[in-house]
Formats: structure tokens, C-alpha cells, sequence
């Protein structure tokens, strides 16, 4: 039997705890499932495999009785609809990490999704390893590609009509995003929600890789909620510009930043946690890794042109931001911030917890820190809590530098300790893994 993982079962946030039930009531006292990483775990091992590659240009539709392996990179093209039903697995064909791409998934511009899981019942990307049947492969970041949603809303690239190449993918028409207008910014690319993302991840070169869930330039009228991205191998969630809103999202165990925006994002981000691992490598940039770092959310505003607007403003309402209780053990350079704000960036932080980073909120000298605003939020770091010089808007908790880190209410909110809860009353239906 292979040995036991924990992922987290994914509901809506309450004010102040994340709202769940586990599988086995046995478990009531462990926020994350004690999920095994076993194939024979996996009902789905014995479904028909249907292999999947090239374009989708016209409507299509992934069904729960079969298991997708996505070969290579899969594009759905302007025009079409990919619908998957709730319950669906979807695997890639072999582990993308240090090869050709496969398991990428592209929504293109003027595609859609329409992947609507329910709390029983969710639509998982995940490793083949745990598909397979075979109880001697393990599941491991890198092993699926990741999934990619393209939009038209605006961005603040100044080339281009605000138009730019997606990271992580080669240079064609079809992996470009963004415009110059906010005539596209309420646009749709349809329903993402109840959906778990797992080991993903490629690298196409350094510094320039596939993310759990990448969204570039997508608009508000998107539906995008009730998302997990889990054990990837960079980006948990990545927002290029747009302005769709998000709420219920999970990022746990990836190995850059939980969360990440550049290019003039702007929209809300509510009721979402991103739990760090202190196992975890924590990458820090190849070109600087004295500098880069692994974040619970890093904002940028632009990589080269700080001052572009619209500027990278995203709001955080009643969202949590979990490192380590301690900083025993972690020998990773890149752990660093809980949330770093950079290269002319903004943040409006919300009825929110920061707490277990070397620093909880930290605004580069690159960022105003005027520009930052900080609300009925509890912020703690090891070595800094805060930089100076944010707007204070009142009813925060500032607490003192050191360890062991306030968990602020939240019942042991640290993943790498014993009696790991972070606040689950149980009073709704977990994903069913």
C-alpha cells in the first residue's frame, strides 16, 4: 500500500473557517483527508481510456464513464465549448517534466469550459500514476501538464494591442492572450468550478512554466469557484491581467507561489486559503534565487514596466495565507513571504489572516506601500510582520516577529504539525475522493 497523502477537501470559506466534511467520519478531526496515494484507491482505474489530442474546434463533451488522457498539448479552439461532466478524470499521457509537453489543457480565446463538478461528485486532473491500477506508481508534481483559460479582457501589456504570449507554452496565434480594451473585460469562457488540479506542472525553460490552473486575461463573467490545485510543481493559481472574481479556491503543496498576478489583474479573490508544506523545495528563481521566492501570493504589476496601468490590484476578502508554525527544518532559500507585493503593484487585503512566512506582508521598495490597504486583517511574519507604510484602514492585528506563529483563531492551521484543522466546522458535503 502506498503511503498516505493529505489533501484538502474543498467547500466554501465562512468568515472565519473553511466549511467541510470528510469522506470517512472517522476523520472529523483532520481538516485534510488522510487520502491514500494507492491506484487500487481509484475506481476510475477501470474505466476505458480515451486518448485526446490536437484541436477541439467544435463542441465536445467529456463523459464520466471514460477516463480522458490528454496527449500533448489540447487546444480548444475559438468557437467551441469543452463541456465535462461532473465525476470525470482526466489524466496526461506521460509525465510532462524535463520532455515535450503533454496533459496541457488550452481554453484559447474565444473558447469555452463548461466544467461544472458538484461537491460529491468533482471533475479531477490528475497523475496517471494514480490511474493505472498498478499500487507500485506514485503520484508526483509534474505528472499532469496543467490547465490553461485564455481571454480577451484587458491587460496592461503595452505591445501588442495588449495582446501576449501565455508562459509555460510554445509561440503560436492560439496560445495568446489579452487586449488593450476594457470593452472584452466582462467577457465569459464559461464555468470552472468543483474541480481538483493535482500534480501538475511543466517547465518549458527557466522561469517560464505551466501552472495547476493559469488564467490570462479572463473576464468577469466567468464562473470560477470551488477550485483546488494541489502538490504542483509551480504556480498554484496564476492570474495574467482580466478581471474575473474567485471564490472558494484552494492552493496546497505547490512548490512556487500559491498564488500569483501580473499583467493589471484586477478583481476579487474571497473566501480561499493557500496552506504552504514545509517539505516542500520552495523554488526560488533560477536567474536569482537570492532574490525570487516561494510565496503564499506574490502580485507583480508588470515584469519589466512597473508603472503600466491598469495597474495589478487584486482585493483579498476573508482569505487565508498558511506557512509553518516554526521555521525548523526549512532549508529552501525560497521560502519567503506570505504575501509579497512588487514592481509597482497594489493590493487591497480584507478581513484576512497572514501567518508561518519569514515575512507577512512585505511591499518591495518597487511598490508604494501607501498603495497597499490593509483591513480587519491579523498579519504575523518570523522576522517582519509588515512593511512600514501601508494604508492602515483599521481593526488590524499586527503580532510580534517569532515563532511559534499565532494561528489567529484558526484551530492548528499548519499542515506539517499534529492535529491539522484549519477550522473545519463540517456542516456540508466534501468532494468525494
Amino acid at each position: 500500500m502506498k503511503t498516505l497523502n493529505k489533501t484538502l477537501a474543498i467547500l466554501a470559506i465562512a468568515s472565519t473557517a473553511l466549511t467541510a466534511c470528510n469522506k470517512d467520519n472517522a476523520l472529523q478531526n483532520d481538516t485534510f483527508e488522510k487520502r491514500s496515494t494507492a491506484a487500487a484507491d481509484y475506481t476510475q482505474s477501470s474505466l476505458p481510456v480515451v486518448t485526446v489530442s490536437g484541436d477541439i474546434t467544435s463542441n465536445t463533451t467529456w463523459t464520466s464513464g471514460n477516463v480522458y488522457e490528454i496527449s500533448g498539448i489540447v487546444t480548444v479552439k475559438s468557437g467551441a465549448t469543452l463541456t465535462i461532466q461532473a465525476g470525470t478524470y482526466i489524466k496526461s499521457t506521460v509525465n510532462t517534466v524535463g520532455g515535450t509537453a503533454n496533459g496541457v489543457l488550452v481554453i484559447a480565446k474565444g473558447a469555452k469550459i463548461n466544467a461544472s463538478g458538484t461537491p460529491t461528485n468533482p471533475i479531477v486532473f490528475t497523475s496517471r500514476n494514480l490511474l493505472d491500477g498498478n499500487n507500485a506508481t506514485v503520484g508526483k508534481a509534474g505528472d499532469f501538464g496543467g490547465v490553461i483559460i485564455l481571454g480577451n479582457a484587458r491587460t496592461n501589456e503595452p505591445t501588442n494591442n495588449g495582446s501576449r504570449l501565455i508562459e509555460g507554452l510554445q509561440d503560436i496565434p492560439a496560445n495568446y492572450y489579452g487586449s488593450n480594451t476594457d470593452a472584452n473585460n466582462a467577457e465569459s469562457s464559461g464555468v470552472f468550478r468543483y474541480v481538483r488540479i493535482e500534480y501538475a506542472g511543466y517547465k518549458l525553460s527557466a522561469d517560464n512554466e505551466v501552472n495547476g490552473l493559469t488564467l490570462g486575461a479572463v473576464g468577469s463573467g466567468t464562473v470560477l469557484n470551488n477550485v483546488e490545485v494541489a502538490w504542483g510543481l509551480d504556480d498554484g493559481f496564476e492570474f495574467f491581467g482580466g478581471r474575473v472574481n474567485a471564490s472558494d479556491l484552494v492552493a496546497f503543496s505547490n512548490d512556487d507561489d500559491q498564488f500569483d498576478f501580473d499583467l493589471g489583474y484586477q478583481g476579487t479573490i474571497s473566501n480561499s486559503i493557500a496552506i504552504a508544506n514545509k517539505t516542500s523545495s520552495h523554488s526560488a528563481s533560477s536567474s536569482n534565487p537570492a532574490n525570487s521566492d516561494s510565496n503564499g501570493s506574490e502580485i507583480d504589476n508588470h515584469p519589466t514596466g512597473f508603472t503600466l496601468t491598469p495597474k495589478t490590484k487584486p482585493t483579498f476578502s476573508n482569505v487565508r495565507i498558511i506557512g509553518t508554525e516554526d521555521e525548523t527544518g526549512i532549508t529552501a532559500p525560497g521560502f519567503k513571504s506570505g504575501v509579497f507585493v512588487r514592481r509597482g503593484a497594489e493590493l487591497a487585503l480584507v478581513n484576512s489572516k497572514i501567518t508561518g512566512y519569514k515575512t507577512g506582508l512585505q511591499i518591495n521598495s518597487d511598490a508604494t506601500a501607501a498603495l497597499t490597504s490593509v483591513q480587519s486583517t491579523s498579519i504575523h511574519g518570523f522576522t517582519l510582520a509588515a512593511t512600514a507604510g501601508y494604508n492602515d484602514l483599521g481593526s488590524n492585528t499586527i503580532a510580534p516577529v517569532g515563532a511559534p506563529a499565532p494561528a489567529f483563531g484558526i484551530p492548528q492551521p499548519f499542515f506539517n504539525k499534529a492535529g491539522f484543522n484549519p477550522g473545519l466546522t463540517y456542516t456540508w458535503a466534501k468532494f468525494n475522493y
